[in-house]
């Protein structure tokens, strides 16, 4: 990844080519105003939607969010992306999220409502199957959206013990753990019926978590336990300074680094929230809201002080500078990216 031996900061965005995205899109990043410059694309995997990328830098990984559900691995050469191996079932439909976890890559099926570990192999390609899939069950009281279980998002916990994982469907957060290539569940937290959890953050200091809820604007705050791998809801608060006129459907949650911060997108409304932790992260604070400088913004990324909006359905990457004090979003350009769904750097 090295160009005349400087290392080039970039950017990997994905997007729905079902609704026009190009792919897995590479950019560069410029170094004083985090400007995203658009290099080359790659569609060799249908809906990658959601990214992760390898400590080392050198491979990326994406979901390919469709009724079949898999999951792929690309070298990173350079300003490129190459496919290493063809697609790998992941053993659900419409995965949504995944992480590496434990030399694995998690995945978090949303339509099939279940999450999968694939083995990752020493030169980062995937296994051709799942080593397991773990299939929640239950469902909710929206009416549409909660028939069965949708597990939306899956990460490991700050301390590394603990595999979590956010069911829509279900109103609730799983905790499990990756045993030899086994997801063995722990515990099942209940949050409020209908709020329908889409992702959570957790605070940098290991002990607090912050869920946001897509079908009710809001988020929810939480302490985590990482000894007893236990969440304990501790509190709701609106994500919105005022009653949504319309859709409002929260997605993207970041934190900021210092944890002084946190930020929520919200599609429909197409904002984006800002609020101040306070009481030692216990409560949070809304301060306002700006504009998505886009549509439906679908995720969000921090990067070098400055915060990254994929807008799915104006199709743009926007981004913002955050003032160091206030943590207020003050927006600084845009790349054109049709149907961005996500953004990660590298």
């Amino acid at each position: 990844m090295a160009d005349g031996g400087t290392r080039r900061r970039r950017a990997f965005i994905g997007s729905f080519t079902a609704e026009g995205g190009p792919g897995v899109v590479t950019a560069t990043v410029a170094g004083d105003g985090g400007a995203l410059t658009v290099l080359n694309r790659t569609d060799g995997v249908r809906d990658p939607s959601y990214l992760a990328l390898s400590p080392d830098g050198g491979t990326l990984y994406a979901v390919s969010e469709t009724a079949e559900g898999a999951a792929a691995a690309y070298r990173v050469k350079g300003d490129t992306v190459e496919l290493a191996g063809s697609p790998v079932r992941v053993g659900g439909s419409g995965p949504t999220h995944l992480s590496l976890v434990d030399g694995h890559l998690l995945t978090a099926n949303y339509g099939s409502g279940s999450v999968s570990a694939v083995p990752v192999r020493a030169d980062g390609r995937l296994a051709h199957s799942p080593s397991d899939v773990l299939q929640h069950t239950g469902s909710g009281p929206h009416e549409r959206r909660q028939r069965g279980p949708h597990v939306h998002q899956v990460q490991q916990d700050p301390s590394g013990g603990w595999v979590v994982s956010v069911d829509l469907g279900t109103d609730s957060v799983r905790v499990c753990t990756l045993t030899h290539g086994k997801l063995l569940p722990h515990r099942e937290i209940a949050l409020r019926p209908g709020s329908g959890p889409r992702h959570l953050a957790f605070h940098p200091d290991g002990v607090h978590a912050y869920v946001v809820n897509e079908l009710t604007p809001t988020v929810t705050v939480c302490r985590w336990d990482a000894a007893a791998g236990l969440l304990r809801p501790l509190a709701e608060t609106p994500v919105l300074p005022d009653a949504p006129a319309g859709d409002a459907h929260p997605s993207g949650i970041v934190v900021a680094p210092d944890g002084r911060f946190v930020w929520i997108a919200t599609r429909g409304e197409d904002v984006l929230s800002l609020f101040a932790v306070e009481e030692g992260g216990d409560r949070l604070r809304l301060v306002g809201a700006v504009s998505s400088g886009g549509h439906w913004p679908r995720a969000l990324a921090l990067h070098d002080g400055f915060l990254y909006v994929a807008n799915e359905r104006s199709g743009d990457v926007t981004w913002f500078a955050l003032d160091p004090e206030t943590g207020l979003p003050v927006r600084a350009g845009a790349v054109r990216v049709p149907a961005a769904s996500c953004v990660v750097f590298g």
